[in-house]
Protein backbone atom coordinates (compact mmCIF):
# COMPACT_ATOMS: atom_id res chain seq x y z
CA UNK A 1 0.00 0.00 0.00
CA UNK A 2 0.98 3.64 -0.35
CA UNK A 3 2.00 5.34 2.87
CA UNK A 4 1.19 8.95 3.73
CA UNK A 5 1.81 8.99 7.49
CA UNK A 6 4.80 6.62 7.43
CA UNK A 7 8.11 6.12 5.74
CA UNK A 8 8.62 2.39 5.27
CA UNK A 9 11.98 1.07 4.17
CA UNK A 10 13.66 -2.33 4.05
CA UNK A 11 17.40 -2.80 3.86
CA UNK A 12 19.91 -5.50 4.82
CA UNK A 13 17.27 -7.65 6.49
CA UNK A 14 15.88 -4.78 8.58
CA UNK A 15 12.49 -3.07 8.20
CA UNK A 16 12.42 0.57 9.30
CA UNK A 17 9.01 2.00 10.17
CA UNK A 18 9.11 5.78 10.65
CA UNK A 19 6.07 7.76 11.76
CA UNK A 20 6.27 10.75 9.43
CA UNK A 21 4.19 13.50 11.02
CA UNK A 22 6.92 15.74 12.47
CA UNK A 23 4.67 18.82 12.33
CA UNK A 24 2.45 16.99 14.84
CA UNK A 25 5.36 15.63 16.90
CA UNK A 26 4.59 12.31 15.18
CA UNK A 27 1.24 11.98 16.93
CA UNK A 28 -0.89 9.29 15.33
CA UNK A 29 -4.36 9.48 13.85
CA UNK A 30 -6.57 6.67 12.50
CA UNK A 31 -4.73 6.60 9.18
CA UNK A 32 -1.38 6.32 10.96
CA UNK A 33 -2.59 3.26 12.84
CA UNK A 34 -3.88 1.64 9.65
CA UNK A 35 -0.52 2.21 7.96
CA UNK A 36 1.45 0.92 10.97
CA UNK A 37 -0.54 -2.30 10.88
CA UNK A 38 0.08 -2.68 7.15
CA UNK A 39 3.82 -2.05 7.51
CA UNK A 40 4.22 -4.57 10.32
CA UNK A 41 2.21 -7.14 8.38
CA UNK A 42 4.54 -6.70 5.45
CA UNK A 43 7.63 -7.05 7.66
CA UNK A 44 6.09 -10.16 9.22
CA UNK A 45 5.46 -11.79 5.83
CA UNK A 46 8.91 -10.97 4.44
CA UNK A 47 11.20 -13.82 5.43
CA UNK A 48 14.28 -11.74 4.65
CA UNK A 49 13.43 -9.36 7.50
CA UNK A 50 14.93 -10.25 10.86
CA UNK A 51 14.42 -7.04 12.84
CA UNK A 52 11.98 -4.11 12.79
CA UNK A 53 12.94 -0.58 13.85
CA UNK A 54 10.16 1.79 14.95
CA UNK A 55 11.04 5.47 15.11
CA UNK A 56 9.77 8.98 14.36
CA UNK A 57 10.69 11.52 11.70
CA UNK A 58 12.82 14.53 12.60
CA UNK A 59 14.83 15.09 15.74
CA UNK A 60 12.14 16.32 18.14
CA UNK A 61 9.81 13.37 18.70
CA UNK A 62 9.53 9.60 18.53
CA UNK A 63 5.76 9.78 18.99
CA UNK A 64 3.48 11.83 21.23
CA UNK A 65 0.46 9.54 21.14
CA UNK A 66 -2.98 10.20 19.71
CA UNK A 67 -3.45 13.44 17.81
CA UNK A 68 -5.77 15.31 20.18
CA UNK A 69 -6.50 17.90 17.47
CA UNK A 70 -8.65 15.26 15.72
CA UNK A 71 -10.31 13.98 18.91
CA UNK A 72 -13.96 14.97 19.08
CA UNK A 73 -16.53 14.40 21.79
CA UNK A 74 -16.80 10.65 21.26
CA UNK A 75 -13.17 9.83 20.52
CA UNK A 76 -10.87 10.26 17.57
CA UNK A 77 -12.25 11.19 14.16
CA UNK A 78 -11.17 7.87 12.71
CA UNK A 79 -12.51 7.22 9.23
CA UNK A 80 -12.32 3.50 8.56
CA UNK A 81 -11.39 2.56 12.13
CA UNK A 82 -13.02 -0.53 13.60
CA UNK A 83 -12.51 0.72 17.15
CA UNK A 84 -15.13 2.59 19.17
CA UNK A 85 -12.51 5.19 20.08
CA UNK A 86 -11.71 5.91 16.41
CA UNK A 87 -8.17 4.51 16.50
CA UNK A 88 -7.13 0.90 15.88
CA UNK A 89 -4.37 1.30 18.44
CA UNK A 90 -5.18 -2.02 20.13
CA UNK A 91 -4.39 -3.76 16.85
CA UNK A 92 -1.14 -1.80 16.58
CA UNK A 93 -0.15 -2.95 20.08
CA UNK A 94 -1.02 -6.54 19.21
CA UNK A 95 0.99 -6.71 16.01
CA UNK A 96 4.08 -5.15 17.63
CA UNK A 97 3.89 -7.86 20.30
CA UNK A 98 2.92 -10.70 17.97
CA UNK A 99 5.32 -10.26 15.06
CA UNK A 100 7.88 -13.06 15.61
CA UNK A 101 10.79 -10.71 15.10
CA UNK A 102 12.40 -8.26 17.55
CA UNK A 103 11.07 -4.71 17.39
CA UNK A 104 13.49 -2.00 18.47
CA UNK A 105 12.17 1.45 19.36
CA UNK A 106 14.69 4.11 18.34
CA UNK A 107 13.57 7.03 20.51
CA UNK A 108 14.90 10.23 19.01
CA UNK A 109 12.96 12.77 21.09
CA UNK A 110 9.66 12.90 22.95
CA UNK A 111 8.02 9.54 23.73
CA UNK A 112 4.89 10.80 25.41
CA UNK A 113 1.40 9.41 26.02
CA UNK A 114 0.46 6.80 23.46
CA UNK A 115 3.95 7.17 22.01
CA UNK A 116 5.37 6.17 25.36
CA UNK A 117 3.13 3.09 25.31
CA UNK A 118 4.44 2.19 21.84
CA UNK A 119 8.05 2.15 22.98
CA UNK A 120 7.12 0.19 26.13
CA UNK A 121 5.54 -2.55 24.01
CA UNK A 122 8.55 -2.82 21.70
CA UNK A 123 11.02 -5.59 22.56
CA UNK A 124 13.85 -3.15 23.21
CA UNK A 125 14.36 0.61 23.34
CA UNK A 126 17.47 2.55 22.39
CA UNK A 127 17.20 6.23 23.28
CA UNK A 128 19.02 9.37 22.26
CA UNK A 129 20.38 11.34 25.20
CA UNK A 130 17.90 14.16 24.50
CA UNK A 131 14.86 11.84 24.61
CA UNK A 132 12.03 12.56 27.04
CA UNK A 133 9.58 10.01 28.39
CA UNK A 134 6.26 10.21 30.19
CA UNK A 135 2.51 9.84 30.23
CA UNK A 136 -0.06 12.54 29.68
CA UNK A 137 -3.47 10.80 29.66
CA UNK A 138 -4.86 12.03 33.00
CA UNK A 139 -3.94 15.60 31.94
CA UNK A 140 -6.06 15.39 28.76
CA UNK A 141 -8.91 13.14 29.86
CA UNK A 142 -7.52 9.87 28.52
CA UNK A 143 -5.73 6.71 29.64
CA UNK A 144 -4.25 3.48 28.28
CA UNK A 145 -5.84 0.75 30.42
CA UNK A 146 -3.93 -2.25 29.07
CA UNK A 147 -0.31 -2.76 28.11
CA UNK A 148 0.45 0.91 28.75
CA UNK A 149 -0.31 0.53 32.46
CA UNK A 150 -0.07 -3.11 33.54
CA UNK A 151 2.86 -4.07 31.30
CA UNK A 152 4.67 -0.86 32.23
CA UNK A 153 4.53 -2.02 35.86
CA UNK A 154 6.33 -5.22 34.83
CA UNK A 155 9.18 -3.10 33.48
CA UNK A 156 9.64 -0.48 36.17
CA UNK A 157 7.69 -1.80 39.18
CA UNK A 158 4.28 -0.89 40.56
CA UNK A 159 5.31 2.19 42.53
CA UNK A 160 7.16 3.81 39.64
CA UNK A 161 4.47 2.92 37.09
CA UNK A 162 1.81 4.52 39.25
CA UNK A 163 3.98 7.60 39.65
CA UNK A 164 4.39 7.84 35.87
CA UNK A 165 0.64 7.69 35.29
CA UNK A 166 -0.69 9.65 38.25
CA UNK A 167 1.77 12.57 38.11
CA UNK A 168 2.36 12.79 34.33
CA UNK A 169 5.93 13.99 34.77
CA UNK A 170 8.66 14.02 32.12
CA UNK A 171 11.72 11.80 32.55
CA UNK A 172 15.11 12.14 30.91
CA UNK A 173 16.76 9.34 28.98
CA UNK A 174 19.16 8.80 31.88
CA UNK A 175 16.27 8.52 34.34
CA UNK A 176 14.52 6.09 31.98
CA UNK A 177 17.67 3.97 31.80
CA UNK A 178 18.03 3.93 35.58
CA UNK A 179 14.46 2.66 36.04
CA UNK A 180 14.81 -0.06 33.40
CA UNK A 181 12.54 1.65 30.89
CA UNK A 182 15.14 1.65 28.11
CA UNK A 183 18.07 -0.60 27.21
CA UNK A 184 20.65 1.93 26.14
CA UNK A 185 21.24 5.69 25.86
CA UNK A 186 23.57 7.21 23.27
CA UNK A 187 24.30 10.71 21.95
CA UNK A 188 21.65 11.86 19.50
CA UNK A 189 24.02 11.77 16.54
CA UNK A 190 24.96 8.16 17.35
CA UNK A 191 21.41 6.79 17.63
CA UNK A 192 21.15 5.33 14.13
CA UNK A 193 24.64 3.86 14.36
CA UNK A 194 23.88 2.15 17.67
CA UNK A 195 20.54 0.79 16.46
CA UNK A 196 22.25 -0.60 13.35
CA UNK A 197 24.78 -2.39 15.57
CA UNK A 198 22.03 -4.07 17.58
CA UNK A 199 20.23 -5.07 14.39
CA UNK A 200 23.41 -6.57 12.93
CA UNK A 201 23.93 -8.68 16.06
CA UNK A 202 20.34 -9.92 16.00
CA UNK A 203 20.62 -10.78 12.31
CA UNK A 204 23.46 -13.17 13.18
CA UNK A 205 21.25 -15.15 15.56
CA UNK A 206 18.82 -17.98 14.84
CA UNK A 207 15.51 -16.40 13.74
CA UNK A 208 13.52 -19.43 14.90
CA UNK A 209 15.13 -19.37 18.34
CA UNK A 210 14.37 -15.66 18.65
CA UNK A 211 10.76 -16.18 17.53
CA UNK A 212 10.29 -18.90 20.15
CA UNK A 213 11.90 -16.71 22.81
CA UNK A 214 9.59 -13.81 21.95
CA UNK A 215 6.53 -16.06 22.15
CA UNK A 216 7.74 -17.31 25.52
CA UNK A 217 8.28 -13.80 26.89
CA UNK A 218 4.82 -12.75 25.66
CA UNK A 219 3.11 -15.80 27.15
CA UNK A 220 3.87 -14.54 30.64
CA UNK A 221 1.85 -11.35 30.06
CA UNK A 222 -0.70 -12.57 27.52
CA UNK A 223 -3.57 -12.11 29.97
CA UNK A 224 -3.02 -8.37 29.60
CA UNK A 225 -4.51 -8.58 26.09
CA UNK A 226 -7.91 -9.35 27.60
CA UNK A 227 -7.45 -6.59 30.15
CA UNK A 228 -6.60 -4.20 27.32
CA UNK A 229 -9.73 -5.12 25.34
CA UNK A 230 -11.91 -4.60 28.41
CA UNK A 231 -10.13 -1.36 29.25
CA UNK A 232 -10.55 0.18 25.82
CA UNK A 233 -14.28 -0.57 25.95
CA UNK A 234 -14.32 1.51 29.13
CA UNK A 235 -12.26 4.25 27.46
CA UNK A 236 -14.79 4.50 24.64
CA UNK A 237 -17.44 5.26 27.29
CA UNK A 238 -15.10 7.61 29.15
CA UNK A 239 -14.55 9.70 26.01
CA UNK A 240 -18.28 10.46 25.98
CA UNK A 241 -18.15 12.09 29.43
CA UNK A 242 -17.86 15.80 30.11
CA UNK A 243 -14.68 15.16 32.10
CA UNK A 244 -12.88 13.63 29.12
CA UNK A 245 -14.23 16.24 26.71
CA UNK A 246 -12.90 18.98 28.98
CA UNK A 247 -9.44 17.42 28.82
CA UNK A 248 -9.44 17.54 25.04
CA UNK A 249 -10.81 21.08 24.94
CA UNK A 250 -8.23 22.35 27.41
CA UNK A 251 -5.39 20.80 25.42
CA UNK A 252 -6.56 22.38 22.17
CA UNK A 253 -7.14 25.74 23.87
CA UNK A 254 -3.73 25.52 25.61
CA UNK A 255 -5.11 26.06 29.12
CA UNK A 256 -5.25 24.02 32.35
CA UNK A 257 -8.22 21.63 32.39
CA UNK A 258 -11.00 22.05 34.93
CA UNK A 259 -11.87 18.45 35.76
CA UNK A 260 -13.54 19.14 39.11
CA UNK A 261 -16.48 21.48 39.84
Amino acid sequence: MEFDDLIYDKRDGVAVVTIDRPEKFNAFRAQTCTELIAAFRDAWADRSIGVVILTGAGDRAFCTGGDVSVRDGDGYDGAGSKSDIGLDIEEVHSIVRDIPKPVIAAVNGYAIGGGHVLHVICDMTIAAANAKFGQVGPKVGSVDPGFGTAYLARLVGEKRAREIWYLCRRYTAKEALDMGLVNCVVPHDKLDEEVDKWCAEIRERSPTAIAIAKRSFNADTEQLRGLSALGFEAVSLFYDTEESKEGGRAFREKRPPKFRP
